[in-house]
């Protein structure tokens, strides 16, 4: 607050001023901080698992199921009966995170069929592959929110410097640039995207490439 203008102090005032975008702001944050730590919250991989008096992190660290007395090179699937033995052979446990799925996880225990309804063990049901609805949400957040985060950033810095060079050398280059920017902007986005998409795959850097480029 020290280091703040008294321009930027008395616009933070009156914004904190505003308890609903105040206390918005906050919880917002909050959520995005819950989505960062998404793994911890919703995976089906557990977050600690005690084998043989050695605990291991299988969140952080890819393990094999070797590594519990199983026959395959591979990572295990720490929700099948035969895992969880393994880990009962080994006088162990498992710790899972509160929502045992990860976004991608189908729950083949279902007692209705998929898209099911809110239970104890999906808390917003599942879709109509019976993956978990929560866990999707908390990852779809996440990816949502840091997509429009960077955008907002790339097209902050491509607008900054396309304004710098037209306001520096001026003359033509100036008035080239507003019209130049002006029918770019006018292009439509929507039907770019759809066209584009027949010809390649997209993904999230793809979108953010092509969104920066004609927001």
């Amino acid at each position: 607050m020290r280091n703040l203008s008294p321009l930027a102090r008395r616009r933070l005032e009156r914004f904190r001023s505003n308890r609903r975008g105040w206390w918005s702001l906050w919880l917002f944050c909050g959520l995005f901080a819950l989505t960062l730590g998404g793994e911890l919250i919703a995976n089906d991989k557990p977050l600690m698992v005690s084998y043989q008096h050695s605990l291991y992190f299988p969140v952080f660290k890819r393990y094999t199921e070797q590594q519990f007395g199983g026959e395959l090179p591979f990572q295990p699937d720490y929700r099948s009966d035969y895992v969880r033995q393994l880990i009962t052979k080994g006088d162990g446990w498992m710790l899972f995170p509160p929502v045992p799925f990860s976004d991608d996880t189908p729950n083949y225990e279902l007692t209705t069929p998929a898209p099911s309804p809110p239970s104890t063990n999906n808390w917003l049901g599942t879709d109509d592959q019976a993956r978990d609805v929560l866990a999707r949400v908390i990852f779809g957040a996440r990816i949502s929110i840091l997509f429009a985060l960077v955008l907002t950033f790339v097209s902050a810095l491509i607008g900054i410097s396309a304004g710098a060079l037209q306001g520096y050398y001026g003359g033509w280059v100036d008035l080239f640039g507003q019209r130049l920017l002006e029918v770019w902007s006018g292009l439509p986005v929507l039907y770019l995207l759809i066209i584009l998409s027949g010809f390649v795959d997209p993904d999230f850097w793809w979108l953010l490439g092509i969104m920066a480029l004609f927001s």
